[in-house]
């Protein structure tokens, strides 16, 4: 009961921490089933029941299952709080603090999309001193934050603005379709355009490569067919319009490959807009995310980054928490200071 629990609740992940450093993580998609959030929540962390607190923060509110942001973040809290019953609940918001959740739906662009704020301010810490920057790469979305001394200080605060700023750009690992990222591949001695289509994303791109491993109980794919380079392969020969009699294995892997690389430039340009205008060295990254392993490829292949210590979280803790980087942020800043502050607003100076 002594422990902080941390929910980070995406559109279609749910990501938790325990204080004590162990993290899970579970599919679901929140715009098909809005209701069934708190039983899903409840399968999730049920056993880690009852707890000290709950320390939320979301993503799921711009689902299109919500009208406006600021209807998402009061269902969704309504959930949490359901399943809380008496255990306090207290969500993070942009402004670098933790709230009570009547103060969160009152600033609801506050509350929306925060995970990244207090992912950048609990790993801010391994970097007290100088410029750095924080590279989270996920199953839908990239993080680039710049921290100055230890701090989060980016352009935007919200998804907007962020997405203005280079802070944001929205491709990642797994949920990205391929005709997202390019308009044509690849194949024999020209080029062949995508189809418009959710025929293949870039966990078929990544299975391809060999950057993500096959794992034949995920059916969490394009056509719910297993993660496996079998059905990677048939999946991205869909996406131009073929199967796999007329595009071979090793043309996928081609193809595969080139959208890799394509990938990897659009998120250079995000680093690009951040880090322009500021021409103080970066002396430390810090890498986090199911797709860190393309981060460390934007640090080591950006001419600006070339001094820049990498630090890598799924080194320093665990895997796990890697890929819930922003739960066990949250779990931890919880464990220090929410529990000060069940009813009010704490600071995270």
């Amino acid at each position: 009961m002594n422990h902080v629990v941390g929910l980070d609740i995406g559109g279609a992940n749910l990501k938790a921490a325990h204080s004590d450093g162990s993290c899970r993580s579970r599919p679901f998609a929140i715009w098909q089933s809005p209701d069934k959030l708190g039983n899903e929540l409840q399968e999730l962390i049920g056993d880690w029941l009852p707890c000290r607190a709950l320390a939320v923060t979301m993503t799921a509110e711009l689902a299109d299952c919500f009208a406006t942001k600021a209807e998402g973040v009061d269902r969704i809290l309504a959930s949490v709080e359901s399943l809380a019953g008496d255990i306090p609940v207290s969500v993070w918001q942009t402004g670098g603090e933790f709230v009570s959740p009547e103060f969160a739906r009152e600033f609801p662009l506050l509350t929306a999309a925060a995970n990244w704020h207090a992912l950048a301010t609990f790993v801010g810490r391994m970097a007290p001193r100088g410029r750095s920057l924080l590279i989270d790469i996920g199953t839908t979305t990239c993080d680039i934050i710049p921290i100055e001394n230890g701090l989060p200080m980016p352009t935007g605060r919200t998804d907007l603005e962020r997405l203005q700023s280079g802070e944001l750009v929205y491709s990642g690992v797994r949920r990205t379709p391929v005709c997202a990222v390019a308009h044509s591949v690849p194949l024999g001695e020209g080029y062949v355009q995508l189809a418009a289509e959710l025929f293949a994303t870039m966990l078929d791109v990544y299975l391809l490569t060999g950057d993500i491993a096959e794992n034949a109980s995920d059916c969490e794919t394009a056509n719910g067919r297993a993660a496996t380079v079998e059905f990677a392969h048939d999946r991205l020969a869909r996406a131009i319009c073929g199967d796999r009699a007329e595009v071979s294995l090793d043309e996928a892997r081609g193809i595969a490959s080139f959208l890799a690389d394509v990938q990897q430039q659009r998120l250079a340009g995000g680093l690009n807009r951040v880090l322009a205008g500021n021409d103080r060295p970066v002396e430390s990254v810090l890498v986090s995310g199911s797709g860190s392993f393309l981060a460390r490829r934007l640090v080591e292949s950006h001419p600006k980054l070339s001094g820049a210590t990498v630090h890598q979280l799924t080194e320093i803790f665990s895997p796990e928490v890697g890929e819930a980087a922003c739960a066990f942020a949250l779990a931890k800043l919880g464990d220090e200071q929410i529990y000060e502050a069940f009813t009010g607003r704490v600071s995270i100076d």
